[in-house]
């Protein structure tokens, strides 16, 4: 596959435009299925408020998913993006109700590189919260 998008259609300082992603307990229950972490902070509620939190939260690993999942879906091939990295700044508290919690991904052309690649920079929140920080990605555009 390649990027749908193309390098000479992106400018420097273009905002992309922010989609919301739905967390709800029965997404956390899969994401430790598939990735095998299992803390109980992902799942249990009790425990979690043991240990000190203020209910369940979602996996890191998860939140920098829908990350990567929002420059995927944006560049319109998962092999498209070269280099990506995040850090985590902030929880994202899943409530025990039919609404969880909301991750909401946007990003911004921060330089265009040689060889048609491109950085994006993002920005996830899940309330008032920013649950990633200094998060980038390096796209290699058509």
């Amino acid at each position: 596959m390649t990027a749908t998008v193309k390098y000479d259609q992106v400018e420097v300082g273009q905002e992309l435009e922010a989609v919301d992603y739905r967390v709800r307990r029965s997404n956390l229950v899969m994401y430790a299925g598939a990735s095998g972490d299992f803390n109980q902070i992902h799942w249990n509620e009790r425990f979690a408020k043991m240990v000190g939190l203020p209910d369940v939260i979602a996996h890191g690993m998860y939140t920098m998913a829908q990350a990567g999942r929002f420059v995927t879906d944006w560049a319109g091939d998962p092999g498209a993006v070269v280099d990506f990295g995040v850090r985590f700044s902030s929880m994202v508290v899943v409530p025990d109700d039919d609404q969880g919690a909301s991750i909401t991904v946007s990003g911004v052309i921060e330089e265009k590189l040689e060889d048609k690649r491109v950085v994006v920079g993002l920005v996830a929140r899940s309330g008032e919260a920013q649950v990633l920080s200094k998060a980038r990605a390096v796209v290699q555009l058509s």
